[in-house]
C-alpha cells in the first residue's frame, strides 16, 4: 500500500509502525522509552495514516496498539509544559484529533498496559476497545491542573455514565481492565494480552459489509456526539493552559511531589 512509506516518513524514527494485513491495517505507537506518549509528531503521523486509509479500498478496518506492553501513557508533558492558551487555540493537534475521529471505518484499540490522559482519549475515539489483563485506564489531567482536551470526558461520560466519569475525571482515578469492562468502557476483556483478540476482531470486521459498517459507525457517533459539549471541553482546557495551577501541577509531577494548588 502506498501510504505506508509516507506515514513512516512523517512519523520519524519509526514512531508509527504500519502493518498491512488482509483487509485491515495494524498501527503501532512506537515510543516505548516514553511509554508511547503522544507527542505532536506521532499524533500527526497517526492522523495522516488514518486519512490515507480512509480512501484505501483494501483497508476495511484499522487497529491501534502500543509497543512493548503499553498503549499510550498520555500526551507529551514536555510539549504541554510551555504551552499557553494562545498556543492551545492555534494547536495543530486539534486537526489531528479530528482526522482520527473522522476515520469512517471500524477502529479498534488494543490496550495493554497504560492508556492514560491523551492515550485514553485516543482509545475512546476507537469504536471498540479490547482490554488486556494488564490494561490500566485513566484521565488524570486534574493532577496537572488541567482537564482532558480531546473530548475524553464527554466520551467517557457517554460510555460509563456521570457518576463513574466524574469519579475518574475529578479524582484522576486509574481503573483496571475488569472495571473498564464492567463499566462499559471496554467492549472485551481479553484473557491475557489484548492484541491477539483484537487482531481476530479486525479480521472479522474486514469480512463484513463496508458500507453498512461505515453507516453504522456514523450513526453511533452522531448519537453520542451531536452537541456543543466537545467544543466547551476544549475551550476550558485551553483556558487552563495559562493558569498557575497548571505550571505547579507539571512541576510537581516532574519533582514527584504533591502539588500545592492555589486556584490561580
Amino acid at each position: 500500500m502506498k501510504f505506508i512509506g509516507e506515514a513512516r516518513h512523517h512519523a520519524g524514527m519509526d514512531e508509527l509502525l504500519i502493518d498491512a494485513r488482509q483487509g485491515w491495517v495494524r498501527l503501532t505507537l512506537n515510543r516505548p522509552a516514553q511509554r508511547n506518549a503522544l507527542n505532536t509528531a506521532l499524533l500527526k503521523a497517526l492522523a495522516e495514516a488514518l486519512t490515507a486509509l480512509a480512501g484505501d479500498a483494501q483497508c476495511r478496518a484499522a487497529l491501534i496498539c502500543g509497543a512493548e506492553q503499553n498503549f499510550a501513557a498520555g500526551a507529551d508533558i514536555g510539549e504541554i509544559e510551555t504551552k499557553s492558551r494562545a498556543d492551545g487555540l492555534a494547536d495543530p493537534r486539534k486537526s489531528y484529533w479530528a482526522a482520527i475521529r473522522n476515520f469512517p471505518k471500524p477502529l479498534i484499540a488494543a490496550v495493554d498496559g497504560f492508556a492514560l490522559g491523551g492515550g485514553f482519549e485516543l482509545a475512546l475515539m476507537a469504536d471498540l476497545i479490547v482490554a488486556g489483563e494488564t490494561a490500566r485506564f485513566g484521565l488524570p489531567e486534574t493532577n496537572l491542573g488541567l482537564i482532558p482536551g480531546a473530548g475524553g470526558a464527554q466520551r467517557l461520560l457517554a460510555l460509563a455514565g456521570r457518576a463513574r466519569a466524574s469519579r475518574m475525571v475529578l479524582t484522576g482515578e486509574i481503573i483496571d481492565a475488569a472495571t473498564a469492562a464492567a463499566w462499559g468502557i471496554a467492549a472485551w476483556q481479553a484473557d491475557g494480552p489484548a492484541l491477539p483478540a483484537a487482531e481476530k476482531l479486525a479480521e472479522r470486521l474486514a469480512l463484513r459489509a463496508p458500507l453498512a459498517l461505515a453507516a453504522a459507525k456514523r450513526a453511533l457517533i452522531e448519537g453520542d456526539e451531536g452537541s456543543r459539549a466537545f467544543a466547551t471541553e476544549r475551550a476550558l482546557f485551553e483556558d487552563l493552559l495559562d493558569s498557575a495551577d497548571k505550571a505547579e501541577g507539571i512541576a510537581a509531577f516532574r519533582a514527584k511531589r504533591r502539588a500545592e494548588f492555589t486556584g490561580t
